[in-house]
């Protein structure tokens, strides 16, 4: 058994029926598409890197410790692989339609949380994957190894790994919750190392401190209620989705030319999209900031294990400012800020101790504080802004290039719509996803990306030529 870190089982305990926390990604290969059964033996050649693939979640009784990950028994590949076509005459739209349905199903939580939809019929005569796996089990970061994993570095491909899985015994009631108290009378002894590590570097410890204490302030000043928005509200289980592209050698373009950071370039066209969304709808925007939830990753370099180790902390995107150099300037003084804020050390923190809270109360707490969600609006945050650094090499399934290689994030109560960020081999793809029922128009706001970068692009060009 494989119990989960605190993070984990907190994306598994807020989700319900209409809070679906899988992420996903839309990938199109070159075409033409390989068989189903070359596919399906690609995945089941590198199933043995990925073994979580192949576990699923067992739930503590009367929930006194966190859930489990076991070895799933009855483990089929061709479940978790799925084949399905277009209908003609299969265009972006129809493609963008299917991903919206799919990421509306939530995953069978009595099998492995992940699944793999193969689709051909795409009118351009390429294929797609659409890979969606709950973030329990992986964050962004680990996300893309995984996927860098199971895909291929060259064309020709690499010899499936040797696979010797037997899955061990699933534990009965009785043995989760032994397993259970063992580490609840374990877990004063760990807080006491904890403490006993602490008192041996106090000037660090009460560094540390401080930075938590600034960056809970920092924190609060930021999730303090913001105007009223149509970008917020109430929920359905439905999803929209549509993407925007660019090139990274674009974005480093304007970064070098007008300066600010990839991920500055980045905010401020995003910061565009949901300006033009605001303004189609009759929004009053003068002034007005778009509070936006930023993960951060602190997994370390190197650390390739499949958990979560994300951090967050709210940028204010100034959709008010109507110029595109002046909105770039304003998200560059707020990021740099931003770091020396500590927002996510505070973040961090607050992970932390939530495991040292009893898993029943720390799932009866999710439960309820969405539960208020539902009936009570909160303007504190109104979107989630996610940016995961891809692979930078060309990748192949079954011989087939990946193209390009496009993000989906899930959304919460609250919160409408949200924007994922995934760099692939030179290329920059914006996943913008939308609750069916009120974010109808969720294409303004992808289209508005794409006009702002394309608007900062000419303006470097012409400032480089001066």
């Amino acid at each position: 058994m494989d119990r989960m870190s605190p993070l984990d089982a907190t994306f598994l305990h807020i989700e319900d029926g209409v809070n679906h926390m899988h992420i996903a990604s839309c990938a199109r290969f070159e075409g033409p598409a390989p068989s189903y059964e070359a596919l399906v033996e690609l995945f089941r050649g590198k199933l043995p890197l990925v073994p979580r693939y192949r576990q699923k979640v067992r739930f503590v009784p009367g929930s006194i410790g966190r859930p489990v990950w076991v070895d799933d028994a009855h483990f089929r590949i061709d479940y978790h692989i799925r084949h399905t076509a277009l209908p003609p005459p299969g265009s972006d739209d129809d493609l963008r339609n299917l991903m919206g349905r799919l990421m509306s199903q939530q995953l069978d939580r009595n099998r492995p949380l992940w699944e793999v939809w193969m689709v051909e019929g795409l009118a351009d005569g390429t294929w797609a994957l659409i890979s969606k796996v709950h973030h329990c089990m992986v964050d962004g970061i680990s996300g893309t190894d995984l996927m860098a994993l199971v895909l291929d570095a060259s064309p020709g491909g690499s010899p499936p790994v040797e696979d010797d899985w037997h899955p061990a015994a699933e534990p009965s009631d009785t043995d989760l919750i032994r397993d259970a108290i063992n580490d609840t009378l374990a877990s004063p002894a760990e807080l006491a190392r904890w403490a006993r590590s602490s008192l041996r570097g106090p000037k660090a410890m009460l560094a540390h401190a401080g930075e938590v204490l600034q960056g809970a302030k920092a924190m609060g000043q930021a999730l303090r209620p913001n105007v009223e928005l149509s970008i917020e509200g109430t929920i359905g289980p439905h999803r929209r989705w549509a993407w925007a592209r660019t090139s990274l050698a674009d974005v480093k373009r304007i970064r070098a030319t007008l300066g600010g950071t990839v991920n500055d370039v980045v905010l401020a066209a995003i910061t565009s999209g949901f300006r033009d969304l605001l303004l189609s709808r009759g929004d009053e925007i003068d002034g007005v900031v778009v509070h936006t939830l930023v993960p951060v990753s602190v997994r370390s370099a190197g650390d390739h294990t499949a958990n979560n180790q994300v951090s967050g902390m709210i940028a204010a995107l100034p959709v008010g400012i109507a110029d595109p150099v002046e909105r770039l300037q304003a998200i560059r003084e707020q990021m740099a800020g931003l770091k020396d804020s500590h927002q996510a050390v505070a973040a961090g923190a607050l992970v932390e101790m939530a495991g040292f809270a009893p898993p029943m109360l720390l799932s009866m707490g999710l439960r309820t504080a969405i539960g208020v969600m539902r009936r009570m609006p909160q303007r504190s945050v109104n979107t989630v802004t996610t940016n995961v650094p891809g692979p930078q090499i060309p990748l192949y399934a079954c011989g087939c290039e990946m193209l390009e290689y496009l993000p989906f994030v899930p959304l919460s109560q609250g919160v409408r719509t949200g924007v994922a960020i995934l760099s692939y081999n030179g290329k920059v793809g914006f996943g913008v996803t939308g609750d069916w029922d009120t974010v109808p128009d969720v294409a303004v706001l992808a289209e508005g990306i794409e006009r702002c970068v394309a608007e900062l692009l000419a303006l470097a060009v012409a400032a480089g030529s001066t």
